[in-house]
């Protein structure tokens, strides 16, 4: 180990972005550890950081593109050969129907640098219009809800965990998941913190996971009630004359209005639906409003139920009428030092966002934000007619496993006329495709995040170089992006010059920046900014948003202020301190306010009142988990991930194992109206009684894919059990929690 080397670098898996020292020798990487100097993580790492170099290293991974044969295999292609395929198939399909042409973005996407700074220009410069993305799985009612309060679909306030007193998660298990819409490395370590100064924690979940283990308090809750909850929890804080705006006050619209609309969700009138009792439900609500530093937090299990938008709304809105909003130790937003490409209002909204602008084909799904359900995707292909979906390009996501009606879907795309998949595996998808490009893998590039900072609770930054060089003649990411778009529009790829292209797009967001009053630039010109910029790529996108930043150095405007050189000299992160007040220069909205009764959103109430009289029956509903050694589904390859018992099995109350007749570690077969999965079952009392789990984004054991580890221990799918018209009425999002399911010994 004499000639061993330390690099220091950031984990790229998910939102805790933790730091990582990587013990690098004859060109491998041999250890990975905690970078117990890194400013954001401070020695915090889990288990998938430590196997980013097994990600790097898997024999399964792509290293060059493949083409599939006519009998269904897959031969090795130069990548001239690929977009002479691509064009030879692709183009002629574009130039005679674009809306034919559909587009998937999965959540690998949000991680990757090049990937999430280059997915709006492929949208803007092709002219898709079939957009679908793992956000309609997982999380578009908080981007709906963000919308119409804020202005801005990803203005996403979080809860300032460092200093409040009283937290209640609801949806949110981050002892797995590290912190969703909520970047927090060591986010269990911070609950402690909470408690040890004399706070409490409380978790609304039917399930008592890792997180309510360690909870003050475990409230079980019905799936899919959580909206009626938050709504008795307001009734009380309007009729017990709570009301606290706080900060808030002189900044909200519609007061009045949320307290008219709580008239028939009182604690008693929402108990028996909820299954949590009514004295409970106003004794959370009191506390929440008397103590002085508190925080609702709500997440993917808010979003991927019966009624998420509600749900993901008035979670936002507890914390305002509370006066627990944009101060310390309440909700806040971040500040990130460079900012987001999602903070910047799509063109076509910015008039204010219009929704359902134009229905999906098949079922007249309305859009939403610009997309449809993704489940919508397979009908869209299967079913003949006038503007049937015949191409999809598919970028680092597997729907065939995280998407609802999974099954419908993997049995549509062998219909498809092309499909071209931008992915480094052959996986349950992309074995579908007819070209697939690969990646980099995450050593071969650097990584700065692009949008997790925009849900972090302190301001900070830390950029990574590359490590390895990617094989001879690899096209990255960035570029496959740009070439995709000018292709789509008909133009041969040997013709295309993706840095001019990338400088069209630069000196466009140059320009726009340069026009806002009040931006670090306002009135410079495109072309001096252009001058200190002459490379292309993702990087000259980070520079420009670190630099006009709120402590950039606006390109001279601000001297001594941050460019992308200072942490390239800064290997272990620069921190600029806690989130701070800022809800002035966070609202977008026409009116200058926050909307407290957004009307698209309102309207769902009635919805909800139906709710409350239906009958239940004696079905059991399933919900998902997450599990801390997974990643969705992309992480089941990682031989060191796989160890220990199966983690693939049905969580079952012990009397509901009774009542079905199966035992702990038999076999069970589960069926919904989409489905039916036969899996092994655990028998435990963390479920609540009339409820089952099973994780998702496992199912590795379709013919075709190239997973050698993962196939091992498949598991099955959870999606094929999720009826694909099942969604959350006002956002399309799919709802994968409260699905009505039946138990009984399989065979």
């Amino acid at each position: 180990m004499a000639d061993a080397e330390t690099h220091f670098g950031t984990c790229p898996l998910c939102e805790a972005m933790c730091g990582l020292a990587l013990t690098v020798d004859g060109g491998r990487v041999t250890k990975i550890r905690a970078n117990e100097e890194d400013v954001w993580s401070r020695g915090f790492i889990c288990p998938k950081g430590t196997a980013i170099h097994h990600l790097h290293d898997d024999p399964d991974r792509l290293r060059t593109p493949r083409i599939r044969n006519e009998d269904g295999t897959f031969r090795e292609a130069s990548w001239e050969e690929a977009f002479d395929e691509i064009e030879r198939r692709l183009i002629p399909i574009a130039e005679e129907d674009l809306p034919s042409v559909a587009v998937y973005f999965g959540n690998p996407l949000a991680h990757n640098f090049s990937l999430s700074r280059y997915v709006g220009a492929l949208i803007n410069f092709s002219g898709l219009t079939s957009i679908y993305s793992a956000g309609t799985v997982d999380q578009w009612p908080k981007n709906l809800s963000s919308a119409l309060m804020y202005g801005s679909s990803w203005t996403v306030p979080i809860p300032d965990v460092d200093r409040t007193d009283f937290l209640m998660v609801l949806g949110a298990n981050p002892f797995d998941s590290q912190g969703s819409l909520l970047a927090a490395p060591g986010v269990m370590k911070r609950l402690r913190g909470i408690q040890e100064r004399g706070g409490r924690f409380v978790v609304v979940d039917p399930r008592r996971t890792g997180t309510a283990e360690r909870a003050d308090e475990w409230v079980p809750i019905r799936p899919g009630t959580d909206a009626a909850l938050l709504l008795g929890m307001l009734h009380v804080i309007f009729d017990e004359g709570l009301v606290n705006l706080g900060a808030a006050e002189g900044k909200v619209n519609g007061l009045a209005e949320l307290e008219s609309l709580c008239e028939g969700f009182s604690p008693a009138a929402v108990s028996e639906t909820c299954r949590v009792p009514a004295e409970q439900i106003a004794s959370l609500a009191r506390e929440l409003a008397a103590t002085e530093r508190a925080s609702v937090y709500g997440r993917l299990g808010t979003c991927t139920q019966e009624f998420g938008t509600l749900a993901s709304w008035l979670v936002d809105v507890l914390n305002i009428v509370t006066g627990n909003f944009d101060r310390l130790g309440g909700a806040m937003f971040s500040k990130p030092i460079a900012w987001s490409m999602l903070s910047l209002r799509p063109p076509e909204f910015e008039d204010g966002f219009e929704l359902n602008r134009f229905q999906s084909r098949v079922r007249g799904a309305p859009e939403v934000l610009g997309q449809f359900p993704a489940s919508c995707l397979a009908e869209e292909i299967a079913t003949p007619g006038e503007g049937r979906v015949r191409a999809l390009i598919t970028v680092a996501g597997n729907p065939v496993l995280s998407t609802p009606d999974a099954g419908k879907l993997d049995a549509a795309l062998p219909e498809l006329e092309f499909m071209v998949s931008v992915d480094n595996w052959l996986n349950e998808t992309t074995r579908h495709a007819h070209v697939v490009l690969p990646g980099q893998s995450p050593l071969e590039q650097p990584h700065y995040d692009e949008m997790l900072w925009s849900w972090a609770v302190r301001s900070a930054g830390k950029y990574a170089p590359a490590l390895f060089e990617p094989q001879g003649g690899t096209v990255p990411e960035w570029q496959i992006m740009l070439r995709f778009s000018a292709m789509l529009q008909g133009q041969p790829w040997r013709d295309i010059d993706t840095d001019e292209i990338d400088m069209f797009y630069f000196v466009g967001l140059v320009g726009m920046i340069a026009e806002r009053e009040g931006s670090p630039i306002y009135g410079r010109d495109p072309d001096e900014i252009l001058a200190e910029h002459p490379e292309p790529g993702p990087e000259r996108l980070l520079d420009f948003a670190i630099r006009t930043g709120p402590w950039g150095d606006a390109y001279g405007a601000s001297p001594g202020g941050l460019t992308l050189d200072d942490f390239k000299a800064s290997p272990h992160g620069i921190d600029k301190g806690p989130m701070v007040p800022r809800l002035d220069e966070i609202i977008q909205t026409e009116s200058g306010k926050v909307e407290l009764a957004p009307a698209y959103i309102v309207a769902d109430l009635d919805r909800l009142r139906a709710r409350l009289g239906r009958r239940e029956d004696d079905s059991l509903v399933l919900v998902s988990r997450r599990q801390l050694r997974s990643n969705n589904s992309w992480m089941h390859n990682v031989a060191p991930l796989m160890t220990g018992k199966p983690r693939c099995t049905l969580l079952m109350h012990p009397d509901d194992a009774r009542a079905a007749g199966v035992d702990d570690g038999a076999l069970a077969s589960v069926t919904s109206d989409a489905g039916s999965v036969d899996v092994p079952v655990e028998v435990s009392d963390e479920m609540s009684v009339g409820v089952v789990c099973l994780p998702h984004g496992w199912g590795h054991d379709r013919p075709g894919a190239q997973l050698s580890v993962a196939s091992q221990q498949p598991g099955v799918c959870n999606n094929l059990l999720a009826p694909g018209e099942l969604v959350d009425v006002p956002s399309g999002n799919a709802v994968v929690n409260g699905i009505p399911v039946r138990v009984a010994p399989a065979g």
